[in-house]
């Protein structure tokens, strides 16, 4: 009998650790599961000939889905100052980041993506140089060298011919669109092409790529070289350059199911 309770005893101790245990995981899980389910904050980065406000479509349609979106102003004075701009949004948000950069803003983002917060990194028919490598050598790489970007005297180069500007990067952007566009641009120095990435983000951090048939700025078949070099999961649409103005819809669809993903 004395060895029955005994056994009684211990099993009864046994659950009561047990219990003791799961009662001391259970804050912890509950935390875990608590950083789970916070949405990731979303940073847009622009593209040369651009600014922040080229956005703005995309930006409403992520704030109705619940999203903590900020678009970056990138000087475009050079990589590092872009990169420094991108990083002091990063480090503003009070969330993990899911980063976001068009066309140069791809650049800016392979760079800056290295930041611990960053969990993943979309690109918009974007360059995405590798470690080491900088936007004009990976254009000279993929044979697909820019052309008609001459420098002005300050080193800058601009596309603010409306025309130029419409056909180049707005295709299918309504005219009136297109020239404001072209009003609001930043100019991108020239030099920022051959400053090199330190470390690839993409390398070690899940990236997707959204592909643009019909784009005039980097064509297609450049496109799909970029986003078969990342492992990119991709999407592609029939678009002009600026997608994130031409088709807002597909470029938040994307944004969203990236940032559920990479959490």
């Amino acid at each position: 009998m004395h060895k029955v309770k005994r056994m009684i005893s211990a099993a009864s101790r046994k659950i009561l650790l047990a219990l003791l245990v799961a009662a001391s995981l259970n804050p912890v899980l509950a935390k875990a599961q608590s950083e789970m389910q916070k949405p990731l904050d979303i940073v847009l980065v622009h593209g040369a000939f651009a600014d922040g406000s080229s956005w703005s479509k995309v930006i409403a349609l992520l704030q109705k889905k619940g999203y903590r979106v900020t678009a970056v102003q990138n000087p475009l004075t050079s990589l590092e100052a872009d990169v420094t701009a991108t990083t002091r949004v990063i480090e503003r948000q009070p969330h993990d980041v899911l980063l976001v950069g068009h066309s140069w803003g791809g650049a800016v983002i392979t760079e800056a993506g290295n930041h611990p917060k960053v969990h993943g990194l979309v690109y918009l028919s974007a360059l995405t140089p590798d470690s080491g490598e900088s936007v004009g050598q990976l254009l000279e790489r993929l044979h697909a060298p820019m052309e008609g970007m001459a420098p002005d005297t300050n080193g800058l180069v601009w596309l603010d011919d409306p025309a130029a500007f419409a056909k180049v990067m707005a295709g299918d952007v309504a005219s009136q669109e297109a020239r404001r566009l072209a009003a609001v641009q930043q100019p991108i120095a020239a030099a920022a092409f051959s400053e090199k990435i330190g470390q690839a983000a993409w390398r070690g951090k899940p990236s997707w790529y959204l592909l643009t048939e019909g784009d005039h700025a980097l064509p297609i078949a450049v496109q799909r070289k970029l986003a078969a070099m990342t492992g990119a999961h991709t999407v592609e649409i029939r678009s002009s350059h600026m997608s994130l103005v031409s088709h807002p819809d597909a470029v938040a669809a994307l944004i969203d199911r990236a940032a559920r993903t990479a959490r």
